[in-house]
């Protein structure tokens, strides 16, 4: 009897440490991009599907506890920048805002990217992000005041989305 209360409290041990071993290995750090199901994941602003491994974007909320925090998707930085505005912890210390650089298809931090225009992007917002400042190339605000031109010239979401708490850049 006793015998079987030993094996079963090893059992019970290996299984508790094997769930907390598995547990931790989820692959979120907590801050950073994250992995994305191409093909699959949809803007969390447009719902169109993750396709363009070279312009999409990823924002990171800090949690408020010590759990890890919330990442969306977007197929376009100009969705992420407009979503994201309208957030109202937009400017928590700790917001994250992740693009892939047009060329390597590696992710970015945005508001460090150095911006091209007239590229082709999903949602035709035009910017593509690169690690490297060349000669033309657009900061982070440049790039924002950018995306907020061409949605108030062309209407890109059209009648589909509500712009009505949208600040006016001029």
């Amino acid at each position: 009897m006793v015998r079987r209360q030993i094996v079963g409290t090893i059992i019970a041990g290996l299984l508790i440490t094997m769930m907390l071993l598995l547990s931790g290995c989820s692959g979120d750090t907590g801050s950073g991009p994250v992995d994305v199901i191409w093909d699959r994941d949809v803007c969390t602003r447009c719902n169109m599907v993750l396709s363009d491994r070279q312009h999409s974007a990823q924002v990171r909320r800090p949690a408020g506890d010590a759990s890890r925090g919330v990442v969306k998707t977007f197929d376009d930085l100009g969705c992420a920048v407009l979503w994201l505005d309208q957030q109202p912890w937009r400017d928590e210390a700790g917001v994250e805002i992740w693009v892939n650089d047009y060329q390597t298809g590696d992710w970015i931090d945005a508001r460090t990217a150095h911006y091209v225009t007239d590229r082709q992007t999903p949602m035709q917002y035009g910017l593509g992000a690169q690690s490297t400042s060349t000669p033309g190339s657009l900061s982070f605000a440049d790039a924002r005041e950018h995306i907020y031109r061409v949605e108030q010239q062309f209407n890109v979401h059209g009648g589909n989305l509500d712009h009505d708490d949208i600040p006016q850049i001029r």
